[in-house]
């Protein structure tokens, strides 16, 4: 006979971007109540979700292909006599629910991101059998106002301000899976910050869509002037942010805040005008370039991070050339490149001119190529420097410690005295592609 009071088993799979990685640690603070604990393996956790994306088609294929294993798991326990449920939650939950109710019966229930402070009753339900599988309403404020307090696991936190997206991109799909520009409240967005802070968080990495587009109650700058104000918090970042909201005063900030860090990701998507106006993008090169320009000027240190699609519909040899003039014009210290993925439902799918899978991998090819030879010469212009290192744990050997520079890079170095949310100077004495290696200089005696 079990033991009623014995920990229940909870496994959490996470695909896509940060604010996937925050709901899943919200989803887990929503079921730390009900007794769940926090295991690395699915094979025999009681409950597993899979926080899905629906940006990708490969994404969601992934999603179908690890129910097939999740089915050989939840089978074996019921011959044990155990249970197992399987949740199905994120973006590709919104947007085919229904599919995957019927197509993966395996699966008890259903559940969007507005929806997954809801977890308890739904979970509840799948055990009687009994009410709807599927949980996907826009109900971003019930859901915020339903969450429990924060349970952060270390010095750094995101913090969701802002969901949704009204900007519709042809090739996105997010206005359809997490709806209309949704921002809470400033008074929400404080409290929470500073009961991080109170728990020990010194670096909190704002999220949203549109991050940069929020307007609860206040301006995005005003946000971040707050945010500033509050005691314990040392480091401000945010992402994802739009061209279009970069406002003169959200630059201005950049060179006057100390507790913004200099490193910003502002995704562009192409190079071409013409393609950037078939997506719907709402800027151009010049405009994008224009606000580069601003930002190192205030800010000379500034380092970028951006998005990229190659192969959109009806791209040319010499349109991708222009994303690959742009990406040198302004030299990115990071980047995520994707092959175009037609979407379901999103205007760009039924575009003329869809450019072939043989042509999307070379064009990616070259591209990464570059933006591997911009990372890799980024981190290795950091040798030599003496970066303030935000300490996050142990580093990889003994006698180390893990941090994070203020261009986001992991950062290992020699120390045994440093504790956790120390921001210490580190003297950078080696470069990889992700992360950099260092010490703690040696302080000149009298």
């Amino acid at each position: 006979m079990t033991d009623a009071r014995a920990p229940k088993r909870l496994f959490i799979e996470t695909y896509g971007c940060q604010m996937n990685v925050y709901d899943s640690e919200r989803m887990r603070d929503v079921l730390s109540p009900l007794g769940y604990v926090v295991t690395k393996k699915p094979d025999d956790a009681d409950l597993v979700i899979l926080n899905t994306c629906h940006i990708r088609e490969k994404a969601t294929e992934k999603v179908y292909s690890e129910i097939g294993r999740l089915r050989a798991h939840k089978e074996r326990r019921q011959a044990e006599g155990k249970g197992m449920t399987i949740a199905i939650a994120g973006c590709v939950a919104q947007a085919e629910g229904e599919e995957i109710i019927a197509r993966a019966p395996e699966v008890d229930l259903v559940v969007g991101p507005q929806a997954y402070h809801k977890l308890p009753e739904l979970i509840a339900r799948a055990a009687r059998k009994t009410g709807e599988r599927l949980a996907a309403d826009f109900t971003a404020q019930e859901k915020f106002d339903a969450l429990p307090a924060r349970a952060p696991d270390g010095v750094t936190a995101f913090l969701s301000i802002q969901e949704g997206c009204d900007k519709f991109c042809t090739f996105c799909v997010v206005p359809y899976t997490r709806g209309a520009e949704f921002s809470r409240p400033l008074a929400d967005v404080i409290a929470e910050a500073r009961s991080l802070a109170n728990k020990g968080v010194r670096e909190i990495t704002l999220l949203g869509q549109n991050v940069n587009a929020y307007h609860g109650g206040a301006t995005f700058a005003d946000l971040l002037s707050e945010l500033a104000g509050l005691s314990g918090i040392a480091r401000i970042r945010y992402m994802t942010s739009h061209p279009i909201e970069m406002t003169d005063e959200l630059i201005s900030m950049h060179g006057s805040e100390p507790k913004l860090m200099p490193y910003l990701h502002l995704p562009v998507q192409s190079g071409s005008d013409r393609i950037l106006k078939a997506m719907n993008r709402k800027h151009d090169g010049a405009f994008y370039r224009d606000i580069i320009g601003r930002l190192r000027a205030v800010r000379p240190d500034a380092a970028l991070s951006t998005d990229i699609i190659v192969g959109f519909p009806g791209e040319t040899e010499k349109e991708f050339e222009a994303t690959m003039q742009l990406v040198r014009d302004v030299t990115f210290a990071s980047a995520f490149s994707f092959k175009y993925s037609a979407r379901p439902g999103t205007p760009a799918a039924s575009m003329m001119g869809q450019v072939s899978d043989e042509a999307k991998h070379e064009r990616l090819q070259a591209l990464q190529a570059l933006l591997f030879a911009q990372q890799t010469a980024f981190n290795a212009a950091q040798v030599g420097r003496t970066l303030p290192v935000l300490v996050t744990g142990d580093g990889r050997r003994p006698g180390q410690k893990h941090g994070r520079s203020p261009y986001l890079q992991s950062v290992h170095f020699n120390d045994t005295s440093a504790r956790n949310g120390d921001i210490v100077d580190v003297r950078i004495t080696g470069s990889s592609q992700n992360s950099l290696a260092g010490e703690l200089p040696v302080l000149a005696t009298a």
